[in-house]
């Protein structure tokens, strides 16, 4: 069924206000004809050096434009190098047969769906951490419905076993997702507890609400014993979210990267000791930093200045930490390394 789409296309800003904060690559193209694959991120970065600068760039008012679902495979970018801005166009034939772009203006698009419009950031790459919790609050599992039993008295238990658990609610739905406790999420500022990483270990749906709740095992990614903990399962969808500059001065530091590791490159999961509370939200970008050396000069110990080495865009905030997607680097992400509002 072809759903209509409102193109929020509108209130292009001064030429005056941005013209001196955005900076054209060199070697910009004139346009470029978006496919499939696409993110709004790349598509930006292909013009200009500051790709997160969204309202300059596109010449958006960004309180207006919280989901951008209006740039489609077959859309032509047109790079306006005196406003220092891009617009849509599209293809047509012209009466010789030959190709032409035309300039957009406001208007209703009709598609197919809004999922093929083209994402702000790779979605792929975000979407189990919309899907999942993955990040525990303090004694946020604590009252968790929990399982108690297995039948036949099993050990371990696998896709298609069946469990008990105690403390499941009618209410709540039939689908679960299976949890346990992992890495303990400390301030380096304070050292004070901010959450929990999850150990997600699969999916349950519930066949019998009782007392002590019957349910199967649908997927195990990980081996599920007694012990373990349900959480409601999520429906979040990885949306198209407008990257923009945190409102207020952002300091925070690099606590986790996803999968153990010591050391993070592009497309990386991060986890921030910042969120909510300190004002970090969804779609903000921030700046990575790594500390300066130091060194000795004729006898003197010397700090070199901080070095500033790529960008993050944080896609899930919780009320103490944040996820955030590496978008560009040129040296490994650290443990500890910090990020600030550019």
């Amino acid at each position: 069924m072809q759903k209509i789409i409102i193109s929020l296309i509108c209130c292009l800003l001064p030429t005056f206000a941005f013209a001196d904060t955005v900076k054209i690559h060199d070697n910009a193209p004139d346009s470029h004809i978006v496919v499939k694959g696409d993110t709004l991120w790349d598509i930006s970065a292909k013009f200009f050096k500051d790709p997160w600068k969204w309202p300059q760039i596109w010449g958006l008012n960004k309180d207006s434009i919280k989901n951008p679902h209006w740039i489609y495979p077959g859309d032509v970018v047109h790079l306006d190098r005196a406003s220092g801005t891009l617009h849509l166009g599209k293809i047509i034939k012209n009466k010789a047969g030959q190709s032409d772009s035309v300039k957009l203006s406001p208007r209703v698009y009709v598609q197919s769906s809004e999922h093929n419009a083209i994402p702000s950031i790779p979605a792929r790459a975000i979407e189990p951490f919309l899907s999942r919790p993955l990040i525990i609050e303090e004694d946020g599992l604590s009252n968790a419905p929990t399982i108690v039993g297995t039948l036949e008295k099993r050990v371990l238990l696998a896709t298609g076993d069946i469990a008990y658990v105690k403390g499941l609610s009618e209410d709540q739905g039939l689908l679960w997702q299976i949890y346990r406790p992992g890495k303990t999420l400390l301030d380096p500022e304070n050292n004070k507890v901010l959450g929990y990483e999850a150990v997600y270990l699969g999916d349950a749906e519930v066949e019998k609400f009782a007392d002590i709740s019957t349910l199967k095992i649908v997927k195990a990614l990980n081996d599920i014993n007694k012990g373990d903990r349900l959480i409601q399962a999520s429906s979040e969808f990885a949306g198209s979210y407008v990257p923009r500059t945190p409102d207020s001065q952002i300091a925070a530091r690099v606590i986790s990267i996803y999968a153990g590791v010591s050391q993070a490159g592009q497309h990386s999961i991060v986890t921030l000791n910042k969120g909510l509370r300190d004002g970090l939200e969804n779609g903000h970008v921030l700046a990575l930093y790594r500390k300066g050396d130091v060194t000795k000069e004729n006898g003197e110990t010397l700090t070199l200045p901080d070095v500033r080495y790529g960008l993050l865009f944080v896609f899930r905030s919780f009320d103490k930490v944040a996820y955030a997607l590496v978008m560009r680097t040129r040296l490994p992400v650290q443990l500890l390394d910090n990020a600030l509002t550019p």
